[in-house]
């Protein structure tokens, strides 16, 4: 059963991300739509939406007790405006990214030793973080040539080791690339839905290692609703919160009303 505050609200449910010492919210926010619009796989376009409505926006996930925001440097504007407009900003847990370039309306790579420690010192000046609590390498698809010929993950280590960051890991495209991601990182951000189930072992494994997991697409980019023709929201909170080891969810919005809804769903799926 969830917790009630003194003044009878419903709590979002916590979980531990891994054996991190880090406490997420089952539903985290994600950011993309605060910072870009350009080459999204969203069903609808959308503009960016202006200070007075992010800051709302965030004011409000934070009384629904969200404590959790997925970003990254290829989401546009998204970090400058989280360090900018966040209210209490070092009550949240961020999750950012490294490896993708977003320029020009085109998305570029760079794994490199040197672009990984520049583009996490630009995080943390963005964010007005003095430590970045997740950081995941952003794959482009070839998980395991990332992890076999590019330092990225060693240049995470030192940046771990230097106290830059707290945890870091992969959000990854492959099975192959979750096994390793879990056995060697602190951290996995992979994929999950009710049209897809083929990452189920990586997250088995992040249990049996006690690793953090972190869904994305659990919503299919805006597609699961069934005015859409998806399997519907409710029957995708249900499903994915009840895979083995997911520490949260991510999902991305902008709408206050669908922010609600998605927050009573999440109530609605851990209490029956």
């Amino acid at each position: 059963m969830l917790e009630t505050s003194a003044w009878g609200q419903r709590i979002m449910l916590k979980r531990a991300l891994g054996s991190t010492g880090i406490d997420v919210s089952v539903l985290g926010l994600g950011t993309v739509k605060i910072g870009r619009n350009q080459q999204v796989k969203y069903p609808s376009g959308f503009e960016l939406p202006d200070d007075k409505a992010v800051i709302e926006l965030f004011e409000l996930a934070q009384s629904l007790g969200i404590n959790f925001i997925d970003t990254a440097p290829a989401y546009g504007t998204s970090e400058q405006r989280l360090g900018e407009l966040l209210p209490n900003r070092h009550d949240w847990v961020i999750v950012t990214k490294v490896g993708e370039i977003f320029e020009d309306g085109q998305s570029r790579f760079d794994f490199s030793f040197d672009y990984t420690v520049n583009s996490v010192e630009q995080s943390l000046k963005k964010l007005k973080r003095d430590v970045l609590d997740v950081v995941l390498v952003h794959s482009d698809g070839n998980d395991m040539d990332i992890i076999k010929n590019e330092p990225v993950f060693e240049a995470l280590a030192a940046l771990k080791e230097k106290g830059l960051i707290k945890a870091y890991g992969m959000s990854s495209k492959t099975v192959e690339g979750g096994f390793w991601v879990v056995e060697n990182c602190d951290v996995v951000m992979a994929t999950a839905n009710l049209d897809y189930d083929e990452e189920r072992p990586v997250l088995e494994l992040a249990k049996k290692l006690n690793k953090g997991v972190i869904i994305k697409k659990g919503l299919q980019s805006g597609h699961a609703d069934s005015s859409t023709g998806g399997g519907g929201v409710e029957a995708s909170f249900e499903h994915i919160l009840n895979l083995p080891g997911v520490s949260s969810m991510i999902v991305g919005t902008i709408n206050p009303s669908h922010l609600r809804d998605n927050v009573r769903i999440v109530h609605q799926t851990l209490s029956s």
